[in-house]
């Protein structure tokens, strides 16, 4: 038996995919939760095998869930499933961990499916998706690999986390390693593209990648 869990802000919604689910004889509805917060504290005592998340909500968002969900328990697969299909959002999901992205026009069986291969470690991105995803992919190879002509690996991963606004204390447990070695790191990368401070860094990832 797969152990579900939905997260969704609108309860119409949470409810009409727990009926239809529910039909299904392998999956059990665990538990629902209607932000990214309350994903993440149900996650923690319901032990669900996946979550069913939505993108655009309060409190957390779903990145920022599947985030947190992700690094506190691994096991965990997320499946994204929402209205929205914008790159930065896809981009964000998948690499805060998501396994999967759907849209929520998606059928109840192709969902039920994905579910099931989500749980067998598979990806599964929708038919509308997986073609931004293969271009994004493109696009980011192509971007580290001009980061990389200059800056090492561990310094595009500085880089890159600096450019979508995270804290020295956010990149340090990101990374695993402590807030005076990202400050270094910072340091020296900033006089090495001669900008002033971190705000100029994440203006010149914008403009020059």
């Amino acid at each position: 038996m797969i152990r579900v869990l939905i997260v969704d802000d609108q309860t119409l919604v949470r409810q009409g995919l727990a009926t239809l689910l529910g039909l299904e004889e392998d999956l059990e509805i665990v538990g629902q939760a209607a932000d990214g917060a309350e994903a993440i504290t149900q996650a923690g005592y319901l032990k669900p095998d996946v979550i069913l998340m939505d993108m655009r909500m309060p409190n957390k968002n779903g990145v920022e869930a599947t985030r947190e969900i992700h690094k506190r328990y691994p096991n965990v697969k997320v499946l994204v499933l929402t209205t929205y299909d914008e790159d930065e959002l896809i981009v964000g999901a998948l690499k805060a961990g998501a396994r999967g992205y759907l849209l929520k026009d998606s059928p109840s069986e192709k969902l039920a499916a994905a579910i099931r291969a989500v749980q067998e470690g598979y990806t599964q991105l929708g038919p509308s998706v997986t073609p931004k995803v293969v271009s994004l992919m493109s696009s980011d190879k192509l971007r580290k690999e001009q980061l990389r002509k200059t800056f090492s690996d561990r310094e595009v991963e500085i880089i890159e986390l600096v450019a979508k606004g995270f804290s020295n204390k956010e990149i340090a447990e990101e990374l695993y390693i402590t807030q005076g070695t990202v400050k270094n790191y910072i340091t020296k990368i900033l006089a090495q593209l001669n900008l002033r401070d971190r705000t100029q860094l994440a203006v010149w990832v914008k403009d020059n990648l």
